[in-house]
């Protein structure tokens, strides 16, 4: 990998214009607002991007268009998940060819899968991937998690697999990966992907967050990631302050995905708000209110 990946990564999520179709100029906008914050990465079509709602042209379009507007001023991670082994093989080779750092890939959904055929997934696809691959975590979404146990033998057993991001809500399942597998494997990196566990994950060992706050207020999760490397942990706790008060529009709406459209234009930049069916936009007044309600609350700048 050409950086090592740590921080904060947002999790960008996909614009798509009134047509339906995917909107590079407001994905444009989005990238270069971002790069002019102080995040550490990207991910795009990761959730927060639908990449389960588009076909895989479409997922290698949005891919080829975002690495090359980051133009290598931050690393990039491309979301290359499918329930099918070879067409995950095949989107992370072309995400290779397009010039992306990292892949990260979700377990397969739907099918519930013994620990067994888990790890043959993952190993089939570290050993034919070109790019360093990330694991995801998110048994809400998907049913099964990927136990430390499971981590660390695929860490172990497959060099090309370089860390994960562990949307748990259980910070111990945070703790047991980063002791169970950084011990043998120090350089395995360990991202939190709910927000509010950045600081802990940090604390104790971990590399960063992949947090979707961090799309419209990279200030806040940002200025944890600053203040924990400055050794301020004083100004850490007012930014987690800020950051638990933000978290409280994931339960708003499901999926979040139009929460995030919605809380990027509050902040002030013209994109589309619209969400793939069978998601939809924001459109009720009374949870508009609510979501700027949340971001003043928080102290983040609405246009």
């Amino acid at each position: 990998m050409k950086t090592s990946l740590h921080g904060v990564i947002p999790p960008v999520p996909t614009i798509i214009g009134d047509d339906g179709r995917f909107d590079p100029v407001g994905m444009g906008k989005l990238i270069d607002r971002l790069l002019a914050s102080e995040i550490n990465g990207f991910l795009f079509l990761g959730s927060a991007g639908e990449f389960a709602q588009l076909s895989n042209p479409a997922r290698k379009e949005i891919a080829e268009f975002c690495v090359k507007r980051v133009a290598g001023r931050r690393p990039v991670i491309i979301g290359t998940a499918s329930c099918h082994t070879e067409e995950v093989i095949e989107l992370s080779n072309h995400a290779a060819a397009v010039g992306a750092d990292a892949v990260m890939v979700v377990n397969p959904y739907y099918l519930q899968l013994s620990d067994e055929r888990i790890y043959q997934h993952y190993r089939q696809i570290a050993g034919a991937a070109k790019l360093p691959v990330l694991l995801y975590n998110f048994p809400a979404l998907t049913g099964q998690d990927l136990s430390p146990e499971l981590v660390r033998r695929l860490a172990l057993d497959c060099p090309n697999i370089v860390g994960i991001k562990d949307t748990v809500d259980c910070m111990s399942h945070i703790r047991r990966i980063i002791q169970e597998v950084k011990e043998s494997r120090p350089d395995f990196m360990v991202f939190s992907g709910y927000d509010e566990y950045l600081l802990d994950t940090l604390l104790i060992g971990g590399d960063g967050a992949i947090p979707a706050t961090s799309n419209f207020a990279p200030e806040v999760t940002c200025g944890i990631y600053r203040a924990f490397r400055e050794g301020d942990l004083a100004a850490a706790q007012k930014q987690l302050l800020r950051l638990g008060k933000l978290s409280r529009m994931y339960v708003m709406d499901k999926p979040f995905t139009g929460l995030i459209k919605e809380s990027i234009r509050l902040c002030g930049l013209d994109i589309s708000n619209k969400v793939i069916a069978p998601g939809s936009a924001v459109v009720d007044a009374a949870q508009r209110q609510a979501l700027k309600e949340i971001l003043i609350s928080a102290g983040v700048p609405v246009a």
